[in-house]
């Protein structure tokens, strides 16, 4: 007879517990208070809050060893998403949804969470601090997937109190347009250059930095409304144009994260999709990597203040 799991008495051996908010949602990590990680993860001391037991959270990542991971059937593979140069393998044990997360063809980690993403369990293998972060970021993402909120691959630019997305694929140019917008408007600032959280308030939407940004150092718990969002093309000129939703819409996929083989979580990834594309302005950029660029993007999409 199989095992079962008590995702709320989860074996961590000598236990330390630390809460985080990202984007006004708690995650909590457990994890033995002598790992090493704990002097590694200084990119959510902005997120700390301090300790309360009975505070409600998102999730709960409890971070076991070997000797305390489910002892269950072999895991079988359903699908595999390449994730941005990460790999994600999304399967079961014994009915349990399982994640392995893997980084230049080896396993960085193994996750297995529960029925509504509240609970995970996470099993480290290699290159420790990389499977961690990414164990949280993904489930974070997969438990938000219906509270209109999403994850997105993006640099974030800050002027006047509004946030500017930049979308693109990898090496398109993302971090050289913040870049170039830091350098020709002094009161701009980067929130985070790789994956900021956007979420939908009182019908507002609302970017927030997050733990994660990529090679970038840029971890800023802050919140600002979207001026606009930016989808970025390479070309020998510079042009700008703003896009009708559906269009946008086949430019936004991309860059949201998500299981998207998962009906649940999709349909509130696609709900939220739904909503950017009707409510943002969302614009296509044709651009070389030039100052040119960064005054057009400006002129074009700042959000004019009385």
């Amino acid at each position: 007879m199989a095992n079962t799991i008590d995702f709320n008495q989860i074996t961590v051996i000598n236990p330390r517990t630390e809460d985080y908010c990202i984007a006004g949602f708690v995650v909590r990590l457990v994890m033995n208070r002598d790992s090493h990680l704990w002097e590694e993860l200084n990119q959510y001391a902005p997120f700390a809050m301090s300790p309360d037991p009975d505070r409600k959270t998102l999730i709960t990542m409890s971070v076991v060893d070997k000797d305390n991971w489910y002892k269950g059937e072999v895991y079988e593979e359903e699908y595999r998403q390449d994730e941005d140069f990460l790999e994600i393998g999304a399967g079961h044990i014994d009915g349990y949804r399982c994640y392995m997360f893997i980084s230049f063809g080896r396993v960085a980690c193994r996750t297995i969470v529960n029925s509504d993403y509240s609970h995970a369990m996470v099993l480290l293998t290699n290159n420790e601090l990389y499977g961690l972060n990414n164990a949280m970021m993904l489930t974070y993402a997969f438990a938000t997937a219906r509270k209109q909120t999403v994850l997105f691959h993006s640099s974030v630019t800050v002027l006047d109190d509004y946030a500017y997305m930049f979308l693109g694929k990898s090496g398109t140019g993302k971090s050289t347009h913040s870049s170039l917008w830091l350098k020709n408007f002094p009161e701009a600032h980067l929130l985070n250059d790789d994956n900021p959280v956007m979420r939908v308030e009182d019908g507002v939407g609302y970017i927030y930095g997050s733990p994660w940004s990529g090679k970038t150092p840029c971890y800023r718990n802050l919140r600002y409304p979207i001026g606009a969002l930016v989808q970025l093309k390479q070309a020998p000129y510079n042009h700008i144009q703003r896009l009708a939703p559906i269009k946008a819409y086949s430019y936004l996929l991309p860059s949201v994260s998500g299981m998207r083989w998962e009906k649940s979580l999709s349909d509130g990834i696609h709900e939220t999709e739904n909503w950017i594309v009707s409510n943002l302005p969302f614009y296509l950029l044709e651009c070389l990597p030039d100052d040119a660029a960064a005054h057009l993007s400006h002129n074009e999409i700042s959000v004019k203040k009385d």
